[in-house]
């Protein structure tokens, strides 16, 4: 049977499986999986994604490895990784996931214990008018350091985007080619779902060169700056709270209160939904263990 992987000149980025009529059910399952997902994660694209929507969608991915873990043990899969390349290609990848998600959860991690960290100073009010902006300044910059982690997490995302994309598998068994390419698709509808959660972590504001957060000087911009952010449509919870944040630095005595008991509450939101995050991505993570080792002990075998 001749195998071979080759490259196209120009990769397009929509992705679909043409499936044989007489594919196997493990095969249309996955696939069924894939498109399901598929379609959650455009409608996520379309507007902000909600921390509700990307948490539905990791649980996806956790029930899409479970299938793929099936799919792994047929013996038309483990003729498709019996070719030196593409078993090279898989491995590749799925190291590389498992790298980008245990990446991702420590950043969750950092990140919840950072905002528990300002959310403490917040209720003691430690150090006044003063103290509190040096507290919400050490969190600012907390969070362009891991920033740059997600970015460089993102670029490797794209990478694997690009590279998932370019190599095709052919070969004159049709159900072997469909299998190929339903695993080449679950690579990279799970790399959408990590960017989803990372772009989400990182903020739209952090994402900008321009961004000044880490510094307190920053802070103590026009109150107006805050209000007309809260005011726009589709504000991530993310940028809710740095509205919050700044509309705390910079409120007058008097609403020092109400702008306290917001930032504290806008705190705990974000605090909820990044640990139901990180929940999703644990059980994600041990998926991906369990995948890898299953690709590796059927590749010891041949």
């Amino acid at each position: 049977m001749a195998t071979t992987l080759a490259t196209p000149t120009a990769p397009s980025h929509a992705r679909s499986t043409s499936l044989p009529s007489t594919s196997h059910p493990l095969t249309l399952a996955v696939e069924e999986q894939v498109q399901r997902l598929r379609a959650s994660e455009a409608l996520s694209s379309s507007c902000s994604s909600s921390p509700s929507s990307l948490c539905h969608n990791l649980n996806g991915l956790h029930d899409l490895f479970e299938c793929v873990d099936n799919l792994l043990q047929l013996p038309l899969t483990q003729q498709a990784l019996s070719h030196p390349k593409w078993a090279d290609e898989v491995l590749d990848g799925s190291l590389r996931l498992l790298d980008i998600c245990g990446t991702t959860r420590d950043v969750l991690s950092q990140l919840k214990e950072s905002l528990q960290q300002l959310e403490s100073s917040l209720r003691r009010k430690r150090g006044g008018e003063s103290g509190l902006a040096t507290q919400v300044g050490a969190y600012m910059t907390f969070r362009k350091k891991i920033n740059k982690t997600i970015h460089k997490c993102l670029a490797d995302l794209k990478k694997m985007e690009k590279h998932t994309s370019s190599a095709l598998f052919i070969s004159k068994d049709l159900d072997l080619v469909a299998i190929v390419n339903v695993l080449k698709e679950v690579e990279a509808i799970t790399v959408s779902v990590f960017q989803s959660v990372l772009s989400f972590v990182s903020g739209p504001k952090a994402q900008s060169k321009t961004s000044g957060w880490s510094l307190v000087s920053k802070l103590m911009q026009p109150k107006r700056i805050a209000c007309e952010r809260e005011e726009e449509d589709g504000c991530s919870e993310m940028e809710k709270l740095d509205g919050a944040l700044y509309a705390l630095i910079n409120c007058q005595k008097s609403c020092m209160g109400s702008g306290l008991q917001n930032a504290q509450n806008q705190l705990t939101e974000v605090e909820m939904n990044i640990q139901g995050l990180e929940d999703g991505l644990d059980c994600v993570f041990r998926r991906l263990i369990k995948t890898r080792v299953s690709l590796l002990n059927i590749l010891n075998h041949h």
